[in-house]
């Protein structure tokens, strides 16, 4: 093989480069190298990083072009030369070469090294179940016993995770997704837990739920963020314990469900208000003239009973708004 490459490179240099990048490949596959060692292989080859993501089996590599292994949270750019697993397969081994076109060389290096880390990934890990919503629920149980979450979690492919997150969608099961990297989130209404080892789960879907309290439609009558993370939360988050979802709203809650169903625009008026950095911010949110958000404030005080152009009136009224995602059934 060395020879053919050697003849190979002195007719064409990308043809006897691809010869060795075959060579390459065939001799890791013929040692049994695991996943690392071929993302590795792969980004040594190309002189750029390399990195697999085959999410159905929860498996994230990416190798530096030096050989270091350096996984990242930041999305692959499509414009990346990339390869499917398998044919008619979504995109999972990339070279972070900023090119559009890829070399041939790079062609080669992605063809070889997904055929060998395809094999791999069939031979150690087959196809596991990650929909199955009842080893999802078993992995997510607090009550379940150590070992029965650990084999679910080894039978849904979450071992190779350094950290995970449990979501809460409103409408639809509970999903668990990598805790390094932003997914894609179902759509409506979700809270998302805080990245924790795998075996810790259940607190983080117990933590999801808590957060899936403060979303909102992100509509005029419910302003607000669809999207919600636990770990951002802070202490806001013992107000989840205060207000009972069954229980009487609290007197302020009352006063803004009253207001809001007199005047169509002040949820959504007082939601810009406590969310952009100033008043004029907040005007720009909304679309208004800055006049007229003082003059639709002078108005939600006198419906509110109290000041919202003072620090404490602000507050009161953040928590207000708060109370009201919390008082929902």
């Amino acid at each position: 093989m060395k020879e053919l490459a050697g003849r190979l490179t002195a007719l064409d240099p990308d043809a006897g480069a691809a010869v060795r990048v075959i060579a390459y490949f065939d001799r890791l596959s013929e040692a049994r190298a695991g996943l690392e060692a071929l993302v590795r292989g792969a980004a040594v080859l190309a002189g750029v990083p390399a990195r697999l993501v085959d999410v159905e089996r929860r498996v994230q590599v990416r190798v530096e072009a030096d050989g270091t292994r350096r996984d990242s949270g930041v999305p692959p750019d499509p414009g990346w030369p990339t390869t499917a697993l398998a044919p008619g397969g979504a995109a999972a081994l990339w070279l972070e070469r900023a090119e559009a076109t890829p070399s041939v060389v790079d062609a080669v290096i992605l063809e070889r090294a997904a055929g060998a880390v395809r094999l791999v990934l069939d031979r150690t890990r087959g196809r596991a179940p990650v929909d199955d919503p009842a080893l999802i629920e078993t992995v997510l149980d607090a009550t379940a016993p150590e070992a029965a979450r650990l084999h679910a979690a080894r039978r849904l492919g979450l071992e190779t995770m350094a950290s995970a997150r449990a979501l809460a969608p409103l409408d639809g099961p509970p999903r668990i997704v990598a805790g390094r990297a932003d997914a894609v989130l179902p759509a409506g209404r979700v809270g998302v837990g805080p990245a924790v080892p795998v075996l810790d789960l259940p607190r983080s879907w117990a933590d999801a739920r808590t957060a899936l309290r403060f979303t909102a439609q992100g509509t005029a009558q419910d302003p607000g963020p669809k999207i919600v993370y636990a770990d951002e939360l802070g202490g806001v988050a013992l107000l989840a314990d205060l207000v009972a979802p069954d229980a009487e709203p609290p007197p302020d809650v009352r006063a803004l469900e009253a207001a809001g169903a007199a005047t169509p625009w002040l949820l959504g008026t007082l939601h810009a208000v406590i969310s952009t950095a100033s008043l004029r911010a907040a005007a720009a949110e909304i679309n208004v003239h800055h006049s007229t958000l003082q003059d639709r404030l002078s108005h939600a005080e006198h419906l509110l009973g109290w000041p919202l152009r003072t620090p404490q009136g602000r507050l009161r009224l953040q928590l207000a708004l708060t109370m009201r995602h919390l008082a929902r059934p």
